[in-house]
Formats: structure tokens, C-alpha cells, sequence
């Protein structure tokens, strides 16, 4: 049997499909994340303990006079608003670069030792230091999650880490940090009552010196995660392949550790760690758009916020006059509709 080209026999290839059609569908659906995002955003401003009309509510923002209303609006809900917004799409992004990372569409922020890392360095300056405010909570927290960061990316063995090794270091890291919390947690009543109200996650505590904190970094996470979302893509397809596609596997890996706490070690040092926000949104969005790293991610940096702001909504006004702290209503949220998610035939895989 002679092999001739399709070009010499005038034989005309099957086309591939198109893939204009489903580039505009993704759009479009992004652009109508983008919607849903913008009424959550309202939603969080308008509704709370205290309902205030949509006329306040613009009075408030752009014409502040400084009474009751304008204060609550400007100087409560504004900053607790713009801190969702920016948590849920680091802890969003976070969670896609991990899964990419690890290739575990089940992995999650934490799996890295970050909030354990943040978690024990909070603890850390209550029991020892002694400090007491929200703002010296970030610092702490920040530095505690980069520290963890590059401690489980040492112990997975740095510039040729595997996502297995990635993945049992984090895990023995984990174990550790945690480990010594609920130590010192024991033996000081005073860091055991502080840190209650932290580990449980909540935007409750938010201002406008808190958002200004941790926004840079949000935002050069943001950047960097995104630069990597041809990369990663390459990684998901195994090292071999990957640096058959010209892809440097340690670099990718160092710029996507660095990323992974940028995102989760501020969003985790300004309100705690908030659980299932970085494992269901990539994992429930990959349903949407596919295994394609460069839509995923800009996909989670939007539904994300909409999960947390809308869980922080609930919370407030199915307790009224109290409050139920947003880590437990994305838990309550999260946990069923993740169940469904992986228990669906049809799944989409890394």
C-alpha cells in the first residue's frame, strides 16, 4: 500500500469542527457571569440586617452626607462588598490553579498548607505577640501562608515536583500547622477565643483599610494566574508531552505556586479560611467551558464572588438581628451541590 497525501489524490480532510460557535457561547456566558455578578454586588449592598431602599442605597454611595443610612451604606456594606468581590475571585482563581497544578479536580486552596500556614501564623501573634486587630491579622496571615507555600513546594521536591509529591506534602503540611493551632489554641484560652471567630471565615469584620491591604496582591495573583493559563494547560496533558509543547515545567510550577498564595494567602489573611468557594466553582465551571485552563480561570474569578457574596447575604438575613458567618454558609451551600457535581456521569476531567 503506497501512502500518498491527501493533497496529491485531491482527497478533501474531514473538517474539524468549528470552534467559533463555542468561543462566542463561552463569551457569552462570561459576559452573563459578568450580569449575575453585578446584582450580587447590589444584592450585598442593598440587603442585610437592615433593608435600605435602592434610592438610599445610590445616595449613600454617591452623594454621602454622613447620616445613619450613607454611613452604613458607604463605610459598612461598600468595603464588606469590595472584599467579597476580591476574596471570592482569589479564592476562585486559586482553586483553578491548584486543580491544573495538582491535576486533582477534587483539590482545593488548602491542600497546599496555605490556610493552615495563615491559621498558624495568626495564632501565633495572638498567643505570643499579642496582638489583637484585623490588620495586624494580614500581615501575620500573609506571611504564614507564603511560608507554608514554599515549605511544601521544598518538600515536593522544588523544581521537579510532581503533583503526587505536591500533593502529600501539602498534606503532611497540613497536618502539622494544624496540629499546632489547636495546641496553642488549648493552652491559651485568650488565642482560642480570638481565633474562633477568624477560623470560621467571615467578611463581618471588613473596612476599607483591610481591601487596600490585600487588593495588590489579589490583583498581581490575578495577573500571573491567567498569564498561566496556556502553560497549565500544556501540564495537565503530562510532563512529557508538556515539554514536547515547549512547556517549562519547573518554571510553570514555581509561577503557579507563587500565584496559588498571592490569591488564597490574602484572601485567607483578610477573612479566614472559607471553605468549598476554591474546590466547587473551577470544578462546577469545567462542566461549562471544558478542560481549557484560559476560560476556566476567568470563569471562577467570576462566579466565585457571586457564591460568597450571595452566601454572605444569606447569612445575614436568615438570622436577623444576628448573623451567620459566610464559612458556614458556603459550606452549607457547597457541600450538596458539590455532591451532585461529582456524582454526575457526565463530568468534565482535567
Amino acid at each position: 500500500m503506497s501512502l500518498v497525501s491527501p493533497e496529491r489524490t485531491g482527497a478533501v480532510a474531514a473538517p474539524a469542527p468549528p470552534a467559533a460557535p463555542r468561543t462566542r457561547r463561552r463569551a457569552a456566558g462570561l459576559l452573563v457571569s459578568l450580569g449575575v455578578l453585578a446584582l450580587a454586588a447590589a444584592a450585598s449592598i442593598a440587603v442585610g440586617s437592615k433593608p435600605i431602599p435602592l434610592d438610599q442605597v445610590w445616595h449613600g454611595l454617591f452623594h454621602y452626607t454622613g447620616d445613619k443610612t450613607d454611613v452604613v451604606i458607604r463605610d459598612v456594606r461598600l468595603p464588606r462588598t469590595l472584599l467579597g468581590l476580591l476574596v471570592g475571585m482569589g479564592l476562585g482563581l486559586a482553586g483553578a490553579v491548584m486543580q491544573a497544578l495538582t491535576r486533582n479536580p477534587l483539590a482545593d486552596p488548602g491542600l497546599m498548607g496555605v490556610n493552615a500556614g495563615a491559621s498558624a501564623a495568626v495564632v501565633s501573634a495572638i498567643s505570643f505577640l499579642g496582638v489583637t486587630s484585623l490588620t495586624g491579622y494580614v500581615w501575620f496571615a500573609f506571611l504564614g501562608a507564603a511560608v507554608a507555600s514554599v515549605l511544601v513546594f521544598a518538600l515536593g521536591g522544588s523544581r521537579g515536583a510532581t503533583p503526587v509529591r505536591l500533593a502529600l506534602a501539602g498534606s503532611a503540611v497540613y497536618s502539622a500547622l494544624y496540629g499546632y493551632v489547636y495546641a496553642v489554641q488549648l493552652m491559651d484560652s485568650a488565642a482560642l477565643d480570638r481565633m474562633r471567630f477568624w477560623t470560621v471565615g467571615s467578611l463581618a469584620s471588613a473596612n476599607m483599610t483591610v481591601v487596600q491591604q490585600v487588593a495588590p496582591f489579589l490583583l498581581v495573583g490575578l495577573v500571573l494566574a491567567l498569564a498561566l493559563g496556556r502553560p497549565l494547560n500544556a501540564l495537565g496533558l503530562g510532563d512529557d508531552t508538556a515539554r514536547a509543547l515547549g512547556a517549562r515545567l519547573g518554571r510553570t510550577r514555581v509561577l503557579a505556586m507563587i500565584a496559588t498564595t498571592l490569591l488564597c494567602g490574602a484572601a485567607t489573611a483578610a477573612c479566614g479560611p472559607i471553605a468549598f468557594v476554591g474546590l466547587m466553582v473551577p470544578h462546577m465551571v469545567r462542566t461549562i467551558t471544558g478542560p481549557d485552563l484560559r476560560w476556566i480561570m476567568p470563569y471562577a474569578a467570576v462566579l466565585s464572588p457571586v457564591l460568597l457574596l450571595v452566601s454572605d447575604v444569606i447569612g445575614r438575613v436568615v438570622s436577623r438581628p444576628a448573623e451567620l458567618q459566610v464559612g458556614v454558609v458556603t459550606t452549607l451551600i457547597g457541600g450538596p451541590v458539590f455532591i451532585y457535581l461529582v456524582r454526575r456521569r457526565r463530568m468534565a476531567q482535567l
